[in-house]
């Protein structure tokens, strides 16, 4: 068993405790849209760091996250932690007790030697993730530019180097496809030409719809049957 394994997970109730005295402990009340966009943020900024191996500083969660929501911090955290353990398979513990400082480690089984297990993979299948649960959410098939333009809300950009993904448009575009994750087809009478993406033979072996709507329904607290056509689309593909 790898030293990883044997990490002890920080859970909630430790990353709460000694909680900055300029931290309300009251809760205002707060409408859940606005809880579920901080919770997509922090699990957003949470995933940034883990891939370029940035410890975690509790400070720049206030700083950078939290903010104004500072009345429901333990609820952001106690949500963000959940979605990580249950979606990403990934647990944050403190490495640090006295400065408050955290990393995320993987918390699934690892066989030896397994591919998909390396940080740099990792670090693409959770890029490939999300760009599979917004073509699926789309309706099966996004137009490039449309794919482009969620990725910009991202702040990965295809004309830009990116940190931890390098040439992201090599990386979309060749790469995956390349593998099999993805697939392209031309759209005619386009000029300049376009063309659209869907799931690749590779994609569906290795994941399926439903996994996808979970994380989706994960992401934004809400229940999958939410998106009725999608939940339909789902449930059938599994039986």
């Amino acid at each position: 068993m790898s030293q990883r394994k044997r990490s002890k997970g920080l859970g909630c109730s430790q990353l709460l405790d000694g909680e900055d005295d300029s931290i309300p402990t009251q809760v205002e009340r707060r409408s859940q849209e606005q809880l579920n966009q901080k919770v997509s943020e922090l699990v957003q900024f949470l995933l940034v760091k883990d891939q370029k191996k940035i410890p975690i500083k509790r400070a720049d969660i206030l700083k950078n996250i939290i903010r104004e929501y500072r009345d429901a911090y333990s609820e952001i955290i106690r949500r963000a932690d959940r979605t990580l353990q249950e979606v990403f398979g990934l647990q944050l513990v403190e490495i640090d007790a006295k400065r408050h400082i955290y990393i995320l480690i993987n918390n699934l089984p690892c066989a030896e030697g397994e591919q998909l297990c390396r940080d740099k993979e990792k670090e693409k299948m959770g890029l490939l993730l999300v760009i599979l649960s917004f073509i699926f959410m789309k309706g099966n098939s996004v137009k490039d530019s449309a794919l482009w333009e969620f990725l910009h809300l991202l702040r990965v950009y295809p004309g830009k180097q990116h940190s931890v993904f390098g040439d992201v448009r090599k990386l979309v575009a060749e790469e995956f496809v390349r593998q099999k994750y993805l697939e392209t087809t031309a759209i005619p009478l386009t000029d300049p030409p376009e063309f659209k993406y869907q799931w690749g033979p590779r994609a569906e072996k290795e994941t399926s719809k439903k996994d996808v709507l979970n994380f989706v329904a994960k992401m934004q607290g809400k229940d999958p049957k939410f998106w009725a056509s999608q939940y339909s689309e789902a449930n059938k593909a599994t039986t």
